[in-house]
């Protein structure tokens, strides 16, 4: 699994040295949050959403992205005799562009709900629920921002702030997310990513590192229709296990500035957590 991932990665490094890159319509334009991309010239719509993979595409310079989880349940995978489950309502992800490759990005969860509960026990014995952790992100875009290369890569970096009181997760965590798109066609695109993160365990009160490697096939089978399929493993120093899920996510692309979408998270062991989720894309 560890030797599929590396090559994902590497197969399309490879490429895009043996082959010349196209340059941007927007070299030239100098475009920013102060001078806004004009909306004739666009680029196609790329959330970071429904999966796990985000997209290495950032949002065109001048112009906000909001990216919602209406709606998401998570029920834990523990493997031990507690059971936990979450649920997010309106969990925002607010976008800003700020030049041609660079834009910034604040996740708000405003309502989230917390459930613990014994196996053996039918009511949940302890519930927190209110706003959650707040995260400041930066995404940085270094190849193939313009959409017209075979080839994307940007990185990620961010930090979460304990908002959350006992909904979040109880101290400041910090992450850095490696995210590249490879265009087989026209039709289907191939997203992979590397993620660690600094974490925080609020019942041991101690911090633990995780690793979350992660690709995605994206199938725009109709014009307004695609389907994204996803295999996600993920590593940690708590428990040093290898979890695995898959996901699958059908995308409705009503307009432009505007996708719809909802899916599951399937665990492939005990680990793993199960979730059901719908939300939305709008860009304006």
């Amino acid at each position: 699994m560890k030797l599929l991932f590396l090559l994902i990665f590497l197969l399309p490094v490879a490429s895009y040295a043996q082959g010349p890159q196209k340059t941007s319509p927007y070299d030239s334009a100098h475009f920013s949050w102060r001078k806004p991309v004009p909306r004739n010239r666009l680029r196609e719509l790329q959330p970071d959403r429904p999966g796990i993979t985000e997209s290495p595409f950032t949002v065109d310079a001048g112009h906000a992205q909001v990216e919602m989880d209406a709606f998401r349940l998570s029920n834990s995978g523990s493997g031990n005799d507690d059971q936990d489950r979450e649920m997010h309502l309106a969990y925002t992800m607010l976008k800003l562009g700020l030049s041609r490759r660079t834009d910034v990005q604040i996740e708000v969860p405003l309502y989230s709900i917390a459930k613990q509960r014994h196996t053996d026990v039918s009511e949940w014995q302890e519930r927190n629920s209110g706003f959650g952790d707040v995260t400041l992100r930066v995404k940085h875009n270094f190849v193939g921002d313009d959409q017209d290369g075979s080839l994307a890569a940007s990185v990620i970096g961010y930090v979460r702030l304990p908002t959350g009181g006992q909904v979040g997760d109880g101290g400041m965590e910090y992450g850095v997310v490696l995210p590249i798109d490879i265009e087989l066609s026209e039709q289907i695109n191939l997203e992979a990513q590397l993620e660690t993160d600094l974490n925080y365990d609020r019942e041991q009160a101690q911090r633990f590192v995780r690793l979350m490697p992660s690709a995605a096939l994206e199938w725009d089978f109709a014009k307004k229709v695609g389907i994204v399929l996803e295999g996600v493993t993920q590593w940690n120093t708590e428990q040093r296990r290898w979890q695995a899920s898959t996901n699958i996510a059908p995308i409705f692309k009503l307009t432009d500035n505007l996708q719809l979408d909802l899916g599951t998270h399937l665990a492939l062991n005990r680990l793993s957590d199960h979730e059901y989720f719908v939300g939305f894309t709008f860009r304006r």
